[in-house]
């Protein structure tokens, strides 16, 4: 009996490959840590002052203890540096230093005291592109609790200085009562913790609560063992991969890009690349959405719909005009994805979450779909599709990674005349703070007993959604602390998205364009 093989010219063939050649995608070790969620009983009664007092407590030891190392005993004209306690204790014509907040006062940036006193009552601030003054007119001041100066000097033209940040100042007070400035120190980078901390930590809390006596001490000995192989398993590398992108813009209309968000998909799940690309995209173990899934950029409507709209309002709110579409195509995208890959969904600006900072995770009743994959409410494991807060934190295949959805970084953008996104994310890592403008232009809740926005430990990974375009780089602390640094594009304007590799944090950009 003749076989395919055996008729000639015929351009059929027998299954190439063997059942046990089928790829499996690559584990993904994942511990989110919630240090920004809000309780559900939170309140928006307190008053915004005590949030930068808070943040100047946090951070005013570390970064003393770093002025003083360095400008202790000075003598500079004959005069020997000494230390002010207080903004109020600086003495005219005195070499001295001081900590204190930053606080930039800017004509075009919103005062919300003007627009109360001229009665403008707005439903939301205007937004400018920028508050930076390109004529100089820009003030840059110091306070704390006992009152305010202005800082005046060149050395202020080349570091990036916003609302919000700590520094210690070393200068002395001229004849107008401004502090000249001679040097300035940042808190720089926190400590660093290593690689695989938390789940070093999570197995020794874990033998701590074996038995008692000798049986105890065999447990211990055995988990610290099993501890010992696992880390020398993870310290030798997977090659695993960990998938970024932000700014996917699912709209309710038709999206200029819709071609290449079903390619994006077909890419991820590896359906139209050959058997060599499909193996290298199994090593990739989580795909991290970073803000802005969801676009506000509808077709304008016509007369005639404008008409019938307005028929159908009813109580001050408009029906007709809510559209699901945007949703339910990112569900659709998320379900499609999810029985292959776990998904880490941050919100953006554009998201249906609460608007000031943090924001809370997405509920997961706006995905039908994708719901089954989540935690239930009251379970303490992982979901393979997590809801996160921005900002987030995680410790992601043994590295610590902070990230955002952007917000924070463009809103330091409107205070510099720079376009270097990387250099404030550098600046905020220095000043041992992820948005330092909140609440003065970044809205955000009103927290009375804690500022969590202050980094407690420095990330291995710091990364920053819908940004105009990729950057990266590495920075480096006096602690030997070392951070990649990642901007994301938005892939709904650059159709890009980036892999970084889990052993070296390597950084690849990969371009999805329909050819």
């Amino acid at each position: 009996m003749a076989t395919l093989d055996d008729i000639p010219g015929n351009m059929l063939r027998k299954p190439s490959g063997n059942p046990e050649d089928a790829l499996e995608r690559a584990p993904s070790d994942y511990k989110p840590l919630h240090s920004f969620h809000l309780d559900r009983d939170k309140s928006y009664q307190q008053q915004f002052a005590d949030m930068y007092f808070l943040r100047l407590t946090k951070i005013k030891p570390a970064i003393e203890e770093l002025a003083s190392a360095a400008w202790e005993g000075c003598v500079l004209g004959e005069e020997t540096v000494s230390k002010a306690e207080r903004v109020l204790d600086i003495r005219q014509g005195e070499l001295c230093w001081v900590v204190g907040t930053v606080y930039m006062d800017m004509s075009l940036k919103p005062n919300i005291l003007e627009d109360v006193s001229k009665d403008r009552w707005l439903s939301a601030p205007i937004s400018n592109k920028k508050y930076y003054a390109e004529d100089g007119s820009d003030a840059v001041t110091l306070e704390d609790e006992s009152g305010r100066i202005r800082l005046v000097g060149d050395i202020l033209n080349s570091v990036i200085l916003v609302t919000g940040c700590i520094i210690a100042v070393m200068g002395t007070e001229n004849a107008n009562g401004e502090l000249e400035v001679i040097d300035l120190k940042f808190p720089d980078l926190p400590p660093q913790p290593d690689r695989w901390a938390m789940s070093k930590t999570s197995a020794k809390s874990g033998s701590a609560k074996g038995g008692k006596g000798k049986v105890k001490d065999e447990n211990e000995n055995k988990d610290e063992k099993e501890d010992e192989e696992m880390t020398d398993l993870q310290s030798k590398g997977r090659g695993g991969k960990i998938a970024i992108v932000s700014g996917l813009g699912f709209s309710g209309s038709d999206a200029s890009h819709a071609i290449e968000l079903n390619l994006l998909l077909e890419y991820l799940l590896g359906e139209s690349l050959d058997p060599a690309a499909q193996q290298e995209l199994s090593q990739i173990s989580r795909l991290i959405i970073a803000g802005n899934s969801i676009s506000l950029e509808e077709r304008r409507a016509t007369d005639d719909e404008m008409t019938e709209k307005k028929a159908h309002k009813k109580y001050g709110y408009d029906s007709s005009a809510y559209n699901a579409l945007p949703s339910q195509l990112l569900d659709e995208f998320l379900s499609t994805l999810l029985p292959t890959m776990p998904v880490t969904l941050l919100p953006g600006a554009q998201d249906p979450a609460n608007t000031s900072y943090p924001q809370q995770p997405i509920h997961p009743a706006m995905f039908p779909n994708s719901r089954p994959y989540t935690a239930q409410p009251a379970s303490s494991e992982i979901g393979w599709f997590d809801t996160v807060t921005n900002p987030w934190e995680a410790e992601v295949e043994g590295w610590r990674v902070l990230g955002t959805g952007g917000q924070n970084v463009d809103d330091i953008f409107k205070y510099v005349g720079s376009d270097d996104r990387l250099g404030m994310m550098e600046a905020m890592c220095r000043w041992r703070c992820c948005a330092p403008t909140a609440p003065d232009t970044l809205w955000s809740y009103p927290f009375q007993d804690d500022d969590p926005f202050v980094m407690q430990t420095c990330p291995h990974l710091y990364f920053v959604g819908c940004q105009p375009e990729f950057g990266t780089k590495v920075i480096q602390g006096p602690e030997g602390q070392v951070v990649r640094l990642i901007a994301i594009p938005s892939f709904s304007a650059t159709q890009e998205i980036i892999l970084v590799d889990t052993d070296t944090l390597d950084v690849t950009k990969v371009k999805i364009a329909a050819v």
